[in-house]
């Protein structure tokens, strides 16, 4: 794929100075970059990999003296990482599935399939399923019965969407994601410990052998356009009413969506975070890894938790939140700060008890 200079400055909406006409296959970094790369190099931290590398072109920071960096061309990028959002998408070619259906994909004869679509070897589609135009569907990906998907979806190898799933335009599922299986739901005949534990906060109660009965999921999940869900993610479908996922919203490998969760639009669900049952997640909502959400409570718009967060309790509204529990991150800084003196504040107490105690015991002596 061979793309000039001013061409890829016109899709990035940045400017170039230079060569325009020089051409390019590739994207690299500075130091790797052969003659035909164009070497990313956002900041000023990656100018001495320039040298190190044969790049004619580069895309640089703002300011940067691209003639004194040896290069032929550069383009300018004021936000780094947007520019890096939108090479990518250019220098991205897709999988390599080939046009219309597999001979040895499983296609229900009442399923039914957009113009354009292209779907691999070892996929099963069920009944009545709906697939939108131009969707990519890879190797060994399982679609139940009516369940509908948007046009221009890309579904990687290994796939499960349950039934009674419907998903919107533009959907991108990574491998292995599992979208659509039942909730985590058990009751007991009788009081369970768990119901127990949480009236009496802990108290030690009696209770006997009981087995656990499962709760079945009749609801189904819902996603809206423009939605990612990374390898080997779980969102699991509602008991009766649908677990949702709103529009745009991004979510992370290793990602646990529990069943009749709510989650806004545009989210970022980041590795390992866990939502667990009937939660409500607002909209723009940020949760960094191994980030852990109880069951039942709210997490308000633009809220921002912080890697290893655990929030047990209602956050309002933009709330950025660190720490177990979840609390406000300054407050969190004082906590940690409080935390890493313990160890010292421990031996002054130590000190002044063995004070005390010497001072104790001379005026029991009567000794002055």
């Amino acid at each position: 794929m061979q793309n000039s200079v001013a061409d890829i400055a016109a899709a990035l909406g940045a400017r170039f100075e230079g060569a325009g006409e020089l051409t390019v296959t590739a994207a690299a970094e500075p130091a790797s970059a052969g003659a035909f790369d164009l070497a990313l190099a956002m900041d000023p931290r990656y100018a001495d990999g320039i040298a190190q590398g044969k790049a004619r072109a580069a895309i640089l920071w703002d300011g940067a003296d691209w003639r004194a960096l040896g290069l032929e061309a550069a383009i300018f990028a004021p936000r780094g990482r947007l520019a890096m959002a939108r090479l990518t998408q250019a220098f991205d070619p897709g999988p390599d599935l080939a046009p219309g259906i597999s001979p040895m994909a499983v296609v229900d004869p009442s399923a039914q399939i957009g113009e354009g679509a292209r779907i691999g070897p070892f996929t099963v589609i069920g009944a009545n399923v709906k697939i939108g135009a131009n969707a990519r569907i890879a190797e060994r990906v399982s679609i139940g019965r009516d369940t509908a998907i948007g046009a221009d979806a890309l579904i990687l190898a290994g796939v499960a969407i349950g039934h009674k799933v419907t998903i919107g335009d533009r959907f991108i599922a990574q491998p292995n994601a599992v979208i659509g299986g039942d909730g985590f739901s058990y009751v007991t005949e009788e009081t369970s410990r768990v119901e127990e534990a949480r009236a009496t906060l802990g108290q030690a109660q009696q209770t006997k052998q009981q087995v656990w009965e499962r709760i079945h999921s009749l609801g189904g999940v819902t996603i809206g356009d423009d939605v990612e869900i990374g390898s080997c993610a779980t969102i699991d479908r509602g008991t009766i009413r649908d677990t949702s996922i709103g529009r745009g919203t991004k979510v992370d490998n290793l990602v646990q969506v529990a069943h009749n969760v709510t989650v806004g639009e545009d989210c970022l669900l980041c590795g390992q975070v866990g939502i667990a049952g009937s939660t409500r997640i607002g909209n723009r909502v940020v949760l960094a890894g191994k980030v852990g959400v109880v069951d039942n409570i709210f997490v308000g718009d633009d809220v921002v938790a912080a890697g290893g967060t655990v929030i047990n309790s209602n956050a309002p509204a933009g709330r950025v939140l660190m720490g177990y529990p979840g609390v406000k991150m300054e407050t969190h800084v004082e906590i940690y700060k409080a935390t890493r003196r313990l160890p010292r504040l421990a031996a002054q107490v130590a000190e002044i008890q063995k004070t005390v105690k010497i001072l104790m015991e001379k005026g029991r002596d009567g000794t002055p």
